[in-house]
């Protein structure tokens, strides 16, 4: 193994496990800000459990995002140095935007949630959450604006020997950094509403706390309903965008090797790379790839054949990165839709359950798959165009990396075995203050609650 590869290896086990936690982070404190709200308007208090209830896994799953997300900012010193030389006035500065402001704001706010229940008023409490939901999704403009630039760089100039920033504007309201902030959020609100939705149908097939767990289930479906057709939507803008500004990675989604017009898409295909061209290719549809890349059923496609080889990104890892995350990505709303028609008689519909609760781990696959189709689809290139990842890597010995990666993958395996194991034992615990019969149990002073 070389220096580049132990590198990228390192960067991507630590990106993937970090963004276990991100999107629940994201879509969860919109939930349970929705819930602490539905508390304030109707004083009923099982909106007050459900608030406590899925607060205290939204603060596990927030501690270790935060744990992993600040040794991956670390690489970019360790293991990206020559990156960080040749690019730091750009992607340094949002960064430094995303931790000082977004970040720090999120963090504070998080303890005057935890600590503040009896310090502050109920509307002020709950007001407290949904800042805490606009902070977090701040924080992600900003990281998520970082890595558009590194797909599309935009508002830069080479001045010497490095890429220094001459429009900021052009770099915060680049168009391929606001569809994949879209698209990312979207998805995180979509894997949210599954988790909820998941650990509700756990409960109510153990016929537990059937009042509380029906309403946080329609509550998620509801949520779940509205985003999973929304990031369906989006990932289409997404994809026109990406024919525009990255054609090699979207003939690589494909395995599309020849430039022709009406460009057929396949179901289903197996690349032979060396030999440029398709093993198999099965259901394939003239004209589709053309229409849903150009919105033109006669548009030109352009295929791998015309980028050089050591410029084509791998098509065998993005063909299915790109097939799993659509093809999951069109379940999810079909589940969505046969939950809407169920959702007053959940408690009867017990193979819809199972299918819900076995469900949770869909759209983690579904995004981690997104990532690797982002990240891998633009190689060759770190910043996509201008600097390739052979010419980012620091100059460090090989068994410096090779000792990292492996104490990354037993540290960070050790911490997620215990996150898990205890966002599990919190979720099976289930509510604390509704009794057993569903009734919320007597609180003695509502107004400190």
């Amino acid at each position: 193994m070389d220096i580049v590869l132990l590198s990228r290896l390192q960067f991507a086990a630590a990106t993937m496990f970090h963004f276990l936690f991100v999107p629940l982070t994201l879509g969860l404190s919109i939930l349970i800000a929705y819930m602490e709200t539905k508390y304030v308007r109707t004083g009923d208090e099982i909106y007050l459990s459900m608030t406590k209830f899925w607060g205290r896994i939204f603060l596990i799953n927030f501690v270790l995002g935060v744990v992993t997300g600040i040794t991956l900012e670390f690489q970019f010193g360790t293991n990206w140095s020559r990156y960080s030389a040749y690019v730091g006035d750009i992607f340094g500065s949002l960064l430094a935007i995303e931790a000082t402001v977004a970040f720090f704001l999120e963090s504070t706010l998080i303890g005057i949630w935890v600590f503040g229940w009896k310090k502050i008023s109920k509307k002020a409490h709950a007001a407290v959450m949904w800042l805490i939901a606009a902070a977090g999704t701040m924080s992600g403009i900003w990281i998520l604006i970082a890595n558009g630039w590194m797909q599309h760089p935009v508002g830069y100039a080479i001045r010497n020997g490095r890429a220094e920033m001459v429009d900021f504007a052009a770099v915060v309201f680049n168009k391929f950094a606001i569809l994949e902030f879209f698209h990312t959020v979207f998805a995180a609100y979509v894997l949210s509403a599954f988790f909820v939705m998941g650990i509700s149908a756990y409960h109510l097939l153990k016929k537990q706390h059937i009042e509380f767990f029906t309403r946080s289930f329609r509550i998620a479906l509801v949520f779940g309903l509205i985003f999973s057709i929304a990031v369906a939507v989006e990932g289409d803008m997404h994809g026109v965008h990406v024919a525009e500004v990255q054609p090699a990675k979207l003939a690589a989604m494909e395995a599309h090797w020849e430039t022709t017009t009406r460009a057929p898409l396949h179901l289903f295909a197996i690349p032979d790379e060396e030999n440029e061209k398709n093993l198999i290719e099965i259901g394939s549809i003239p004209g589709l790839l053309s229409l849903l890349s150009h919105h033109d059923l006669d548009a030109e496609v352009r295929g791998l054949k015309d980028f050089p080889k050591e410029e084509r990104p791998p098509v065998f890892i993005t063909l299915f990165a790109f097939r799993i995350m659509v093809g999951l990505g069109t379940l999810f709303p079909i589940l969505m839709i046969i939950g809407w028609f169920r959702r007053n008689r959940l408690p009867e519909s017990t193979n819809y359950l199972k299918v819900m609760l076995f469900a949770i781990p869909l759209p983690y696959i579904a995004i981690e798959m997104g990532w690797v189709l982002a990240e891998v689809g633009r190689q060759p290139w770190i910043v996509y165009g201008l600097m390739k990842t052979s010419d980012a890597v620091s100059p460090v010995a090989v068994s410096q990396v090779l000792v990292s990666l492996i104490a990354f993958i037993v540290v960070y395996g050790i911490l997620g075995a215990t996150g898990f194991w205890l966002i599990a034992k919190t979720a099976k615990k289930g509510p604390d203050s509704v009794s057993a019969n569903n009734e919320p149990q007597t609180v003695t002073d509502k107004s400190e609650v």
